[in-house]
């Protein structure tokens, strides 16, 4: 972690509360964090003197409460959290109880980047060992005896004599406990019998079968359903709003004009979409009005510059590779529940961002920020799509208006037309060689701007000599795992106000996928297989382990039917490794199907193989839609697509009947994350199956553009 660290410590309670804080630099920041702490070195902290990122408790009752500042939108990380508090606490899991945290001005509280567990893994194991240490200090002190000779497991605590007490039971003693008398240290690897083990997630049956609560399910007294009539286009703004059809109907409350759009607010949310209907509003244009598909490639075109002359007597391989804006497409749309009086605003949502959301609704109603509260609920996956916060404004400034909560829905036409996208992008790569030996690799690519959930304005402002923040991300981020000479690469931005943010695996879904495609047309033009090719041009063992083994346990080489082939993608980020081998059947070109996929990831402390099983089925699905068939189209200014009818993300028959994860052996004392890993080494291997079965070379994406 650098000089990042953590510190673990007793929080004033009348049952044991452990509590964590992520982002402490102990040599820069000891003295201040020291004078915040009580006039007693040796008395517990609060919460509010200290401030806290994670939070354990033990209740009378037995149970271990889990306040996790990391939003849950089915990654599974309340399960994988659970699993490292089980470990070290020696709990059983099933007495682990996560709760999300609300949003408070306190680091680590953001979700992205596939940080979560990573980021947890340390302080989150400390803690438990904390409260540990200290249970097992209260049972000695109960029983009178030393407490080297006592054992926990099963959330309690042993005595060599047959003696158990409860966690629950000794919480209260525990609360009181100074320093512990056996040392708070996490297990070493070799002892873990909770972590690796797979584990379903905890919530899966609830959320099922319709038990879990979401966001749309938050029930708040007299909050109005509520959605809102958005212009034609992106971006549109509203002229003037005929309303007097909409008040007269049935069951419709309020009619509120807001910065993006008209709210219709009523009893219900069926009467508040028929008043939608009958608005008669008369619209303005939008920043991109006059945009198509067309005008971005030329764009996009326009801002990658030539590549540079190869050296005499040099061969080489070039590539494009176009991808369209897609959608985050996650199964719950935007929504969020607002409260907003003269002097505070409460809002109930799914937000991967809780500050960023605390402060945007605070901007938005006027409101200082520490007037506003925000609680975290469950949400239906967000892909990046929750780290912005737009249906909580919405909500915010519509209830404002009222003077009464509301409910705030989008619809998904509302999230596929006006929602964030991931960028349109284009890719230039050029591999140089000469003899049989790599001189060069130049990735010249360029993509509509991204925003970052800062303004328009901040995110085209250049970093560290770049000359955006989106270009500087991609520099730091895309790094090719293959020794193929000297290596340039540079992205463009075009400052085109399309609404987007980052998505699954950001630039490295469409970028590395790119730049695996170019390994194929390597070997193509030098008759060598795809697969062997990448083996030897790998930079590291680990590389060649990973793909040795995708190659033996894939069967690549095994004769296939005519039109069916196997394709191959690698790719390594966020401190993992992840190999993808799919196969697919293309005998019909216009509908091709994968038939099966294994990946093959480096992972190096898996905590939840069961977890990196679900993570890595996603990725292979995320992969199959952006390269066959899922993308959003721009015809003068509108998205062209409005709902999964035209969106096409895969359904149930387009998913592979054969699925496979296999785990390279663990290796050192870290984990990798996994919520984004896969998605680029899909997506290429889909590509890279497509091409070999149709004898083609596939550069625009979707394929069914």
């Amino acid at each position: 972690m650098g000089r990042r660290r953590f510190v673990t410590f007793l929080v004033a309670a009348p049952t044991l509360t452990v509590a964590a804080r992520l982002g402490i630099d102990l040599t820069a920041d000891a003295s201040a964090y020291a004078a915040r702490r009580s006039a007693s070195s040796a008395e517990p902290a609060t919460e509010t003197n200290l401030g806290t990122t994670y939070v354990l408790r033990v209740t009378s009752d037995n149970r271990i409460i889990f306040e996790s500042p990391k939003a849950d939108v089915g990654q599974g990380i309340s399960t994988a959290l659970a699993m490292l508090i089980a470990e070290d606490l020696d709990a059983r899991l099933t007495d682990v109880h996560t709760e999300l945290a609300d949003a408070a001005n306190l680091p680590g509280q953001s979700v992205g980047g596939s940080l979560s567990v990573r980021d947890a893994y340390e302080p989150v194991r400390a803690m438990a060992a904390q409260a540990r240490a200290r249970l097992v200090t209260a049972a000695a002190r109960r029983w009178g005896v030393s407490a080297s000779t006592l054992t926990t497991r099963d959330t309690a605590v042993h005595a060599p004599d047959g003696r158990r007490e409860t966690y629950g039971a000794l919480a209260a003693d525990a609360a009181t406990v100074g320093t512990p008398d056996i040392a708070a240290t996490p297990k070493p690897v070799s002892a873990h019998t909770v972590i690796g083990t797979p584990a379903s997630q905890r919530e899966g049956r609830a959320i099922v079968t319709g038990a879990m609560p979401f966001s749309l399910d938050v029930d708040v007294p007299g909050a109005l359903p509520t959605v809102v009539a958005r212009p034609p286009t992106i971006k549109g703004t509203v002229r003037s709003v005929d309303a007097s059809a909409a008040k007269a109907m049935s069951g419709v409350v309020a009619v509120t004009a807001i910065p993006t759009g008209v709210a219709v607010s009523a009893r219900t949310f069926h009467e508040a979409m028929r008043g939608r209907e009958a608005l008669r509003v008369t619209w303005g244009p939008g920043p991109v009005d006059n945009v198509s598909d067309s005008t971005v490639t030329e764009r996009l075109a326009q801002a990658i510059p030539p590549f540079v002359t190869p050296p005499l007597l040099s061969n080489h391989v070039d590539g494009r590779f176009d991808f369209a804006f897609v959608s985050h497409a996650p199964m719950e749309t935007n929504a969020a529940t607002a409260d907003v009086r003269p002097n505070s605003a409460v809002v109930w949502s799914s937000t991967k961002v809780p500050n960023s959301t605390r402060s945007a609704v605070a901007q938005a109603t006027g409101l200082p920020t520490n007037a506003v509260t925000v609680h975290v609920t469950r949400g239906g996956g967000s892909f990046g799509r929750r780290l912005s916060s737009e249906a909580q404004v919405e909500a915010a400034q519509v209830s404002k208006a009222l003077g009464r909560p509301v409910k705030l829905m989008w619809t998904r036409d509302d999230d596929t037309r006006h929602g964030r996208m991931r960028p349109a992008s284009m890719h230039r790569m050029r591999i140089t060689y000469l003899a049989g030996e790599m001189v060069s690799f130049q990735n010249l690519s360029s993509a509509v701007r991204l925003e970052f959930g800062a303004s328009p304005v901040i995110d085209g402002i250049g970093i560290g000599g770049y000359p955006s923040i989106g270009s500087a991300f991609f520099a730091i981020t895309q790094a090719t795992p293959y020794a193929l000479g000297v290596e340039t690469k540079a992205l463009n931005e075009v400052p085109f106000d399309f609404p987007t943010a980052t998505w699954r695996s950001v630039y490295s879904g469409h970028n590395r996928a790119a730049e695996e495609l170019m390994m194929d047309r390597l070997a193509a033009k030098l008759g060598r297989d795809p697969l062997a090719l990448r083996i030897s041009l790998a930079k590291d063992q680990p590389a060649k382990a990973l793909l040795q083994r995708l190659r033996t346990e894939s069967g690549w080489g095994k004769a296939l039917p005519a039109g069916w082939a196997r394709g191959v993608g690698y790719h390594e980020e966020y401190e993992g490794r992840a190999g993808c081998v799919m196969t697919i059947d293309a005998t019909k070109p216009g509908a091709p199907r994968v038939k099966s996929a294994l990946v093959v990831a480096d992972m190096g402390i898996p905590v939840n193989p069961r977890g990196l099983e679900a993570q890595f089925m996603g990725s292979v699905m995320d992969g199959i839609a952006t390269i066959l068939q899922a993308g959003n189209h721009i015809d003068s200014g509108r998205v062209r697509e409005k709902s999964f009818a035209d969106f096409l993300w895969p359904r149930q028959r387009h998913a592979p009947t054969d699925f496979r994860l296999m785990l390279m052996p663990t290796t050192g004392t870290s984990i990798a994350g996994a919520g984004e890993l896969a998605v680029p080494a899909a997506a290429a291997a889909v590509a890279s199956a497509y091409g070999r079965a149709t004898g083609t070379q596939p550069w625009r994406f979707p394929l069914n553009s």
